[in-house]
């Protein structure tokens, strides 16, 4: 993959993630979504049903919807991770920068309902991994 295509999917406004059961079927979730230089950052609730799955098994698919989900373009595979807390965090300022008041206002409800229990989850492109030779 190349930039332009984590720069596009980062300047959506909703990112269509599917993840997998762990008997192999797809579950595609509508997520906010930053771009987070060469890689894309999406927020959950830590016990969230996509953040298990995706601790289960990285590989995913991701593409471009609309709020309900509905598929603007096509997928393409990535690999997702759980993030650290200061990622989270980062994440989360993004979330705030990106979406202005709507955003800060479900993350400022989130803190209240779950307290900090809630995750990054970082998604690199496949194709777009970072040089290990280095």
């Amino acid at each position: 993959m190349d930039a332009t295509a984590v720069e596009s999917l980062g300047a959506g406004k909703y990112l269509l993630v599917t993840s997998y059961r762990k008997n192999g079927a797809p579950v595609p979730t509508p997520v906010w979504v930053v771009r987070d230089g060469d890689t894309l950052g999406i927020w959950t609730p830590a016990d969230s049903y996509k953040a298990r799955r995706i601790r289960n098994r990285n590989d995913i698919l991701v593409g471009p919807c609309d709020l309900r989900g509905n598929p603007l373009g096509d997928q393409v595979p990535a690999t997702a991770e759980v993030c650290d807390p200061d990622t989270t965090n980062r994440y989360r300022k993004l979330i705030a920068r990106k979406y202005g008041l709507t955003g800060r206002l479900t993350l400022l409800g989130s803190h209240f309902r779950r307290g900090p229990g809630s995750t990054g989850i970082r998604i690199t492109l496949s194709g777009n991994e970072p040089s290990r030779d280095a």
